[in-house]
C-alpha cells in the first residue's frame, strides 16, 4: 500500500483574532454594516476592512466618536477571512472583554485614534 503525500499542506488552524470575531459572532456580541451599527448606542471595538471605500471609512470614524469605540483596521486579510461573509466591511463588537482580546492581536491591524464626541 502506497501513501500519498500531498503537494501542500492546508493549515486548519485560525488565528486568534479570527477565533475571538468567531466566538463574538456565535455569542450575538457583534453587528456587521453601517446601517446596522448606526442603530446602537454602545459598542467598544469598530473593525474596518482594509479594502473598505473612503465613504465607509469616514462612516466607521463617525461612528466611533458616536459610540465612543476603538477603531481598528485590518492589514494582512480583509474582514471577511475573519468573518467568513463575503463583502462585509465593518464589525462591531459588543462585549467588552472580546473587545479587549481583539486588541491584544496588534500585529493584525492598526489601531486608529479618534477623538470621543463631546456631549
Amino acid at each position: 500500500m502506497k501513501f500519498i503525500l500531498p503537494l501542500r499542506r492546508i493549515s486548519l488552524t485560525k488565528s486568534k483574532l479570527e477565533t475571538y470575531i468567531g466566538f463574538s459572532m456565535r455569542a450575538r456580541k457583534c453587528k456587521l454594516g453601517v446601517n446596522a451599527i448606526a442603530t446602537l448606542k454602545k459598542a467598544h471595538l469598530l473593525i474596518v476592512c482594509k479594502t473598505a471605500s473612503e465613504n465607509t471609512k469616514k462612516d466607521a470614524v463617525k461612528l466611533a466618536k458616536k459610540l465612543n469605540a476603538k477603531l481598528i483596521i485590518t492589514v494582512n486579510n480583509p474582514l471577511s477571512e475573519y468573518t467568513h461573509i463575503e463583502n462585509g466591511k465593518l464589525i462591531a463588537i459588543l462585549d467588552y472583554s472580546l473587545a479587549g482580546a481583539i486588541l491584544e492581536q496588534g500585529e493584525d491591524f492598526i489601531y486608529y485614534e479618534v477623538e470621543a464626541k463631546n456631549g
